[in-house]
C-alpha cells in the first residue's frame, strides 16, 4: 500500500488530505482520480487529521502530491 498526502490550496486556504492506495498506483493517477471527482461536485470531502473537510470545489486553485511513502 502507498499513502499519498494531497495539497488543496485554496483561495484563502491550504487543506490537508492523507489517501492510501494500492502499492502500484502512481501519484498522477491520484491528481486525475481527484480532478475528474472536483469536476462532477459543487463539494469535495477531504479526510484530514481533524476530521473531514466539506471544500467547496469552486475556491480550489491548485491540486499536488506533496509525497508518497510505502506503508505496510
Amino acid at each position: 500500500m502507498k499513502e499519498f498526502v494531497v495539497c488543496f490550496t485554496l483561495e484563502n486556504d491550504i487543506k490537508r488530505e492523507k489517501i492510501i492506495k494500492a502499492a502500484y498506483v502512481k501519484k498522477e493517477e491520484v491528481v486525475n482520480e481527484i480532478l475528474e471527482k472536483i469536476g462532477h461536485s459543487k463539494y469535495y470531502i477531504a479526510k484530514g487529521e481533524k476530521g473531514e473537510y466539506r471544500i467547496n470545489t469552486s475556491l480550489i486553485r491548485f491540486v499536488s502530491v506533496l509525497h508518497e511513502k510505502e506503508v505496510v
